[in-house]
């Protein structure tokens, strides 16, 4: 096969060295997808992709690529860097724990659909100062679907009614409303945190505005979310427990 030399839009959100001077970098890409680049001499301080090949950089990059394996960065243009990153670390725990687990959720060159859209919309969100506990925990349920686990949030799975009190069913992998409380293992959520998570697993990022919530809310979306995952996928992530260090000085215990 043949490489090609392509252009792709996207991010560039994870870096490692790689033998003496070389450096491997990962993007986050529309056109195809997560690709692994080698960026020869990037290690070099006269290297050209010495500046740019930082984590969380947005732009176009060109590859020499034959869309299998690792590819090659030949040139970068138009491109946007998040200088203070580097130094918020409440930001950059929360992204980079986002990006881990949308990693872990395809495999290199399969393609992203909706979900390049998803990720890059909620960096923009979370750069931008919003809420990163509300942005991190929509990204999560709505990254289930790409785990093929995606909650069944719309209805009651027993009957499908879509108003009323719901609580949530790890069992059966959805919400169940009161009328079947009593039938059902269930895990004794607050309504309101049923609510959030209903919101936020259902509504499109583009569509999520300025949500007041305490962070006791927070906390128990939280919890749960984390107990889906653990029944679902179970993930061990290095950069989720950095983010509950972080997460820790934020949030109250329980």
């Amino acid at each position: 096969m043949a490489y090609d030399l392509l252009d792709v839009t996207g991010i560039l959100f994870k870096r490692r060295r790689y033998q003496e001077a070389d450096l491997l970098a990962k993007l986050w890409t529309r056109e195809l997808g997560i690709v692994t680049v080698i960026i020869k001499g990037g290690m070099r301080p006269k290297s050209p992709f010495n500046a740019v090949a930082l984590p969380f950089t947005e732009g176009t990059f060109s590859i020499l690529t034959k869309r299998r394996g690792i590819s090659q960065l030949r040139a970068t243009k138009d491109l946007k860097q998040h200088d203070e990153l580097y130094s918020d670390l409440v930001k950059n725990a929360y992204l980079s724990y986002l990006f881990d687990l949308a990693d872990h959720a395809f495999s290199e060159y399969q393609p992203l659909d909706e979900f390049y859209g998803l990720l890059v919309s909620a960096f923009k969100r979370i750069v931008a100062g919003q809420d990163p506990e509300i942005i991190t925990q929509m990204v999560e349920l709505q990254l289930l679907a790409a785990y093929g686990v995606m909650p069944h949030l719309a209805s009651c799975l027993i009957c499908g009614k879509e108003q009323g009190i719901f609580d949530y069913s790890i069992a059966l992998g959805g919400v169940v409303c009161s009328d079947h409380f009593n039938r059902v293992q269930r895990e004794h959520l607050s309504p309101k945190a049923t609510g959030l998570i209903r919101t936020l697993g259902l509504i499109p990022i583009d569509r999520l505005g300025e949500i007041g919530v305490s962070d006791q809310l927070k906390l128990e979306t939280r919890q749960a979310i984390r107990k889906i995952y653990q029944a679902t996928v179970d993930l061990r992530l290095s950069s989720l427990n950095f983010l509950d260090e972080i997460r820790s000085d934020i949030f109250p215990k329980k």
